[in-house]
């Protein structure tokens, strides 16, 4: 009988334990979804907000024509209007870090919003050129805060896991862009006055920023009292602002020679180097942490993100000149022959985020860039009357290397990174990015141009044996890349 009781009693506690473990996996399985529930909708309000600045790039790029007629100025003049908005977006990039860990990650995200909504408004109502260059001016400083603010606020929310996931998530809208700008550009000039190129902004801007005011979270901000580095900020921003507006003098002075690319792009590079110097003595107090380049995974991105300018921001230049100069094709039609290349890299997108979680970035990247090189070879045997159904096979392919390149390039950026090294690293890999596309459209751009002087023609057949010259010189780049991709991490078994 006692053994019984005993017996009893042992099974009663067992069941008892076991009733308590099974509570506490249901309710972690429970916070589990709740948390996943709550990414997925942080994503969303994250990715409609970036959907405005993605598109008005591309958007008001096809309408420089139309601005020089209406405005009744030059082509140099107008490039301002571009000019001005990168400039902008350029000098706030280094401030984003500070900002998110001084004020929060949803007020910055608001303000930026809103910021960009109030220079979308003024440039629709702008009465002339100078104004609308000052307010391009306020929609960069908006535009230019929200990527990185963007991905500090999906990396933190994501706590590092599945990270090839979140970013494939993120960067849908940097593949719409590309894919959709051209064509809605070209639509608005041919249908409608050049204002509406601006006024699309307004009704975007407005759902995100109700969207953000209710879902975003509202984060306990830990340094109230940090104080902004402003030499660091007087070093960093100027520098930036002088390398860049550097590199957009080359294309003008037809070389890297020229005194207008030379002063400001080594006045830049001094800054640069001062503010490098600066910051290691000054350590993690400084506007930005260069002691992220210690940790490999992060130095290896960061180069990859620079040359990505070169592989895909200048062959992004190579293509609408293409349809424009040797094949007489319309804007619109440009941006229509352009989408298949997005298309690629919508289709490789989810793919290359989840091998990125399985195996590592490593072997998506050099596959991908591999991908890309093939992608681009075809390209390199263009006439004045190739096959647009050849060419768009070319171009998804093309979109499908780059799409599998990007992606796990940033989730990399990320490894082994503390909370507090997240909104570094997203400037920095943002200026890496900026600087990096600059470079490498002032590169292509020179490559070309010397191609055009060499064939001194303007038949079609010709002229395009210049951009066959130009691709082959995409693809050498592409090659220089693989060497920082087989550097990168890979899942450890």
């Amino acid at each position: 009988m006692i053994n019984a009781n005993k017996k009893l009693k042992v099974s009663y506690f067992s069941i008892k334990r076991e009733a308590i473990n099974l509570q506490k996996q249901g309710s972690t399985a429970l916070e589990s979804v709740e948390q996943q529930a709550d990414e997925k909708k942080l994503m969303w309000i994250l990715m409609v907000g970036i959907l405005a600045p993605l598109f008005d790039t591309t958007i008001t790029n096809v309408a420089i024509d139309t601005l020089v007629r209406d405005f009744n100025t030059s082509v140099s003049t107008i490039q301002w209007v571009m000019t001005a908005y990168l400039l902008a977006l350029a000098m706030v990039i280094p401030f984003s870090g500070w900002a998110v860990e001084r004020f929060g990650g949803k007020p910055m995200w608001l303000f930026s919003l809103g910021m960009f909504l109030l220079g979308s408004v003024l440039c629709s109502l702008a009465w002339n050129v100078d104004s609308l260059i000052f307010f391009r001016t306020i929609q960069g400083i908006g535009g230019g805060l929200l990527m990185p603010i963007m991905q500090t606020l999906a990396v933190r929310a994501s706590g590092g896991r599945n990270m090839g996931k979140k970013m494939a998530t993120v960067a849908l809208p940097a593949l719409l862009g590309p894919i959709l700008g051209p064509v809605v550009g070209g639509l608005i000039i041919n249908h409608l006055s050049w204002r509406w190129i601006f006024f699309v902004n307004i009704p975007l801007c407005i759902v995100a920023i109700i969207m953000a005011w209710k879902g975003l979270p509202n984060e306990q901000r830990r340094t109230r009292t940090l104080r902004l580095d402003l030499l660091g900020l007087m070093l960093l921003s100027p520098a930036i602002v002088l390398i860049i507006y550097g590199l957009g003098e080359v294309s003008l002075s037809h070389g890297f020679g020229h005194a207008a690319v030379l002063v400001p792009v080594i006045a830049g590079l001094t800054l640069l180097a001062g503010f490098v110097v600066y910051a290691v003595r000054k350590g993690n107090e400084a506007l930005l942490d260069v002691r992220l380049f210690r940790v490999r995974s992060f130095t290896v991105s960061a180069a990859l993100l620079f040359l990505s300018g070169l592989t895909s921001y200048g062959a992004m230049l190579l293509l609408p000149l293409y349809f424009q100069q040797v094949r007489g094709e319309s804007v619109l039609l440009s941006g229509l022959l352009l989408v298949p290349q997005g298309v690629g890299m919508l289709l490789t997108r989810s793919l290359a985020g989840k091998l990125t979680d399985q195996i590592g970035s490593r072997p998506v990247v050099l596959a991908g860039t591999l991908l890309t090189m093939l992608g681009t070879w075809p390209l390199t045997q263009l006439s004045g009357d190739t096959s647009y159904y050849y060419l768009s096979a070319a171009l998804i392919v093309r979109g499908a290397g780059l799409g599998a390149v990007f992606l796990p390039v940033m989730a990399s950026a990320y490894i082994g990174l503390s909370s507090k090294q997240i909104p570094h690293a997203s400037s920095t890999t943002r200026i890496m990015q900026q600087i990096g596309g600059a470079f490498g459209v002032s590169v292509i751009a020179i490559i070309l141009q010397n191609e055009l002087n060499s064939v001194m023609s303007h038949d079609p057949a010709i002229v395009a044996v210049a951009f066959d010259h130009t691709f082959i010189w995409s693809i050498a780049f592409s090659t220089l890349a693989l060497i920082p991709a087989a550097l990168l991490p890979r899942i450890k078994r």
